[in-house]
């Protein structure tokens, strides 16, 4: 008999609580996380009440929210399994790059601890995603960068580390403007009136908002 996959929900809120505290340095609170997963504050409340009781995450007095050692430990083994499956897909089955996150989100769940080294054998061990996340558990998870594309100023030369991988939308803009792990952009104007950057890449122009240029993360 197959197992049955259990807790989806429990895992999509471990997993953002991890993708926001340490892929992207915010402070998590409820509200954030809320938005994140789309669901209205008392249903998550409700969560974060359950993951707290069950040692699985902390809420100190000004309600930031971090993982304990067990709830930081699921997290990342959810989110190994969501990346090796947006490997999987892009880079051995062919997959469009902008459609991987979406798709990864539904295989997760169903690779075990059975599948997973045969997976992960079978890509060669990957240490980093089509998007440039890493693998948890390998040495470019402590070389991430948190430096965004919008904190650099007019002449200064960046290379992009990873890019925001939760949007299709978004993905897809940076699939047309061919922006992806390892492009060289020389930012040639920040105009903050405006809520732009001005970019100059592959030998031509491009203008892009700041929103977008927050989602984007550079070599430090």
């Amino acid at each position: 008999m197959p197992k049955q996959v259990t807790n989806v929900a429990t895992d999509d809120a471990l997993t953002s609580i991890y993708r926001m505290s340490h892929d992207e340095g915010e402070v998590v609170i409820a509200a954030r996380v809320a938005e994140r997963l789309e669901l209205k504050a008392a249903s998550v409340a409700s969560m974060i009440g359950r993951l707290r009781r069950d040692g699985l995450l902390r809420v100190d007095g000004r309600k930031r929210i971090t993982l304990t050692a067990s709830g930081l430990t699921r997290a990342q083994q959810m989110v190994r399994r969501h990346r090796l499956a947006e490997c999987l897909l892009v880079d051995v089955i062919g997959l469009a790059w902008w459609r991987a996150y979406e798709e990864a989100h539904l295989m997760e769940h169903a690779i075990s601890e059975v599948t997973e080294p045969l997976i992960v054998e079978r890509l060669g061990h990957p240490e980093v995603t089509p998007f440039g996340y890493p693998m948890p558990g390998t040495p470019a998870e402590d070389a991430l960068s948190h430096r965004l594309l919008s904190d650099i100023a007019a002449g200064e030369t960046a290379i992009v580390e990873r890019v925001f991988e939760e949007s299709e939308d978004l993905l897809q803009f940076f699939d047309r403007e061919d922006i992806r792990p390892g492009t060289e952009l020389l930012v040639q104007d920040v105009a903050h009136f405006l809520g732009t950057v001005t970019l100059q890449l592959h030998g031509r122009q491009l203008v892009i908002g700041l929103q977008a240029a927050r989602r984007i993360w550079v070599v430090e």
